[in-house]
């Protein structure tokens, strides 16, 4: 199919809410998981799927953001003369070098579908990935280059699923969907916003990734606030699943690696504890640490209590 995907779109203007007081001057975004900022564990995955092209919609108080991938030379100054810090010159270094990065403002909170058509300038005519930021994906899983392939072969829009506990799919997006030949790779023929789960059409949430067409944009321009008063991207995408040719058909592909949910503090801490637990420098001593901690942690009571010796 024509069109190939270059650019990626990351929303980053919400006032996280969930994370006050520690969002009150830092921006959600930029909250650290182990030592990186969740939002450039974002900009790698979109520059490993060979986009490089990088379109930020944020919004009030998202300097610091901004700050994070430009250069900091007096930093950078300090640390080249001192021999021993060359690692963390590189380290300082690597998030102004992953891609062209661009920012635009969404001057209003009207939901992630305005988010999205915020981008109409810059993106224009080709189709483009979105990337939210409270998902995180595994470097060592392929998400969004599977997704761009399917969008490649099948055009319209892709986006991804991921099979939960039929008792979580309230929590989610969900997909109405069928079989196609490859078992990974469905067809989306309808979607639901955060469904009781008694009226869920299948157990397949959607998560922050889509491949979408800039047919898109059109249809978010007439999609009336839905869900909360806001614009939402799932009812444009809806909208697209029974017109093929003009904007569909709408594919979804499966995701069975690992994820990382940041978007609220319990799943924030078990991420932080995923990501350290795998890494080759801290692992190790941090697994063995962990062991401790839960041999020793008392299983209930008082989390005031002392452990024990």
């Amino acid at each position: 199919m024509s069109g190939r995907v270059t650019k990626a779109v990351i929303p980053a203007a919400g006032l996280g809410t969930r994370f006050l007081p520690a969002t009150k001057a830092t921006p959600k975004e930029m909250l650290p998981v182990v030592d990186k900022p969740a939002i450039q564990y974002v900009v790698e995955e979109a520059v490993r799927a060979g986009l490089d092209d990088v379109l930020m919609v944020t919004g009030r108080n998202k300097a610091p953001l901004e700050d994070h991938f430009d250069r900091h030379y007096e930093l950078e100054d300090k640390l080249e003369a001192d021999e021993g810090k060359q690692h963390l010159l590189d380290r300082v270094r690597e998030p102004t070098e992953l891609a062209t990065i661009h920012y635009v403002r969404q001057k209003d909170p009207r939901g992630l579908g305005h988010a999205v058509l915020c981008a109409a300038q810059h993106v224009g005519e080709e189709p483009f990935a979105v990337l939210l930021g409270d998902d995180l994906i595994d470097e060592r899983d392929e998400l969004l280059t599977r997704m761009i392939d399917v969008r490649q072969r099948h055009g319209g829009c892709v986006i991804a699923l991921m099979q939960v506990p039929k008792d979580q799919i309230a929590l989610y997006g969900c997909a109405a969907v069928e079989p196609t030949d490859d078992p990974d790779v469905l067809r989306v023929t309808g979607m639901v916003e955060k469904p009781a789960v008694d009226k869920a059409p299948s157990d397949y949430a959607m998560i922050g990734r889509y491949v979408l067409s800039p047919a898109i944009f059109d249809v978010l321009r007439d999609t009336p606030p839905g869900r909360g008063g806001e614009i939402q991207l799932t009812d444009a995408i809806q909208a697209l699943t029974d017109r093929p040719g003009d904007g569909g058909p709408v594919h979804g592909v499966v995701f069975r690696g690992r994820r990382y949910d940041t978007g609220d503090k319990l799943d924030y801490l078990r991420s932080i504890v995923q990501l350290a637990a795998d890494r080759a420098d801290l692992g190790p001593a941090f697994r063995a640490w962990l062991a401790e901690y839960a041999a020793t942690r008392l299983p209930e009571g008082d989390p005031t209590e002392p452990l024990s010796p």
